[in-house]
């Protein structure tokens, strides 16, 4: 069933095979799926468009910019944007569909995600708190200028889901890896545009604060060997943005 509302799903895609034939599944009550792929060299583009989604090839520079590009391509007034690995609940699907038909004075909703790693969902470690702005009207939201975790600037009231979306973020350990180094590399040239001064303070002491944070105070060892593993690459994660910073000041 789809609203008399018209929807446009939109889902920024680099190397997303895996994922995306679910995803495009997941959304497949809008009436235009928007695929902005980042010059896949996979297969996610030839699947993306044998579902019969909208594909737009854009070179990646931020992520507020190629979804602020995408926004732009949208045909309707109603976005649902789905990343490659978040899925949409039946129970979710009709509660988007309620809203989109009677939001109630509200320009987007807020949903929050059921966070999965190594097979087992996260229930601590903040992990529980994890909410994004998902669905929302374009005409009155657009992403911030961030290099990394854009966020949606709104002009109106934002509510919430009920209903939660479940996010499965990382296939395995490397491919967590690989993107904690993608976000570090991307977190160090804003720090380096933005003029900041990083320390041996930042080196020594911000990554273990970082895991007690993530392990004792927001109780990520109650999820077990999963927990642990998750809070220390949280802290590599600090690590490596200013390793990545150092290196980036140096050689200008």
């Amino acid at each position: 069933m789809k609203s008399s509302t018209k929807i446009s799903a939109i889902i920024p895609t680099l190397n997303e095979e895996l994922h995306i034939k679910d995803a495009i599944e997941s959304v497949s009550f809008a009436d235009e799926i928007l695929v902005i792929d980042s010059f896949s060299s996979d297969k996610t583009v030839e699947i993306a468009k044998s579902l019969n989604a909208k594909v737009i090839q854009r070179g990646f520079d931020d992520f507020s910019s190629q979804k602020n590009y995408a926004l732009s391509k949208a045909t309707y007034d109603w976005i649902y944007i789905l990343d490659a690995d978040e899925r949409v609940t039946s129970e979710l699907k009709q509660e988007i569909l309620g809203k989109v038909e009677n939001p109630n004075g509200f320009v987007g909703f807020y949903v929050y995600r059921n966070f999965y790693f190594l097979g087992k969902r996260l229930k601590y470690g903040g992990w529980q708190r994890d909410k994004v702005i998902r669905l929302f009207k374009k005409d009155t939201c657009k992403y911030d200028g961030k290099l990394v975790h854009e966020k949606i600037v709104a002009d109106g009231k934002v509510g919430y889901f009920t209903n939660k979306l479940e996010h499965y973020s990382y296939r395995n350990y490397d491919h967590y890896i690989a993107k904690i180094n993608q976000y570090a590399q991307l977190k160090a040239k804003n720090l380096y545009i933005s003029g900041k001064r990083v320390t041996i303070f930042h080196l020594l002491v911000k990554p273990p604060v970082r895991f007690c944070i993530h392990y004792f105070l927001r109780l990520g060892f109650l999820d077990g060997f999963q927990g642990f593993i998750m809070a220390s690459i949280q802290a590599y994660g600090v690590l490596a943005r200013y390793i990545n910073y150092w290196i980036l000041k140096n050689k200008k």
